[in-house]
């Protein structure tokens, strides 16, 4: 995955060019969910596709960025109205064990 913008390939610093659209599922509060539609760019040297990840999602996670910050900053739990269905217990604890948020949390 590659910053938003990002022209250049992180595996051989090749030029990237925009080559599809694929569309992603995004979980928000009250379980609604989103999708939001991510570009995909082609590495012209080495072949090598990259999602383009927005700053509202962390790589390789469903739930927004705001949801998981205010887990991992205790100002989410089970327990608060409006995230009673999502996420779950299971998933916050891993959050927090896994999660750095110290470059994220100025976003």
């Amino acid at each position: 995955m590659v910053d938003v913008d990002t022209t250049v390939c992180p595996n051989c610093n090749g030029e990237l060019k925009y080559y599809d659209s694929v569309r992603r599922i995004v979980r928000t509060k009250y379980g609604r969910v989103d999708y939001i539609v991510m570009r995909r760019m082609k590495c012209c040297e080495c072949h090598s596709l990259h999602r383009e990840i927005p700053d509202a999602i962390f790589p390789y996670k469903h739930y927004e960025k705001e949801i998981i910050i205010g887990v991992v900053e205790g100002l989410i739990t089970y327990n608060t109205l409006g995230f009673e269905d999502y996420p779950s217990e299971l998933t916050m604890k891993r959050w927090i064990k896994t999660i750095d948020i110290s470059h994220s949390a100025q976003s």
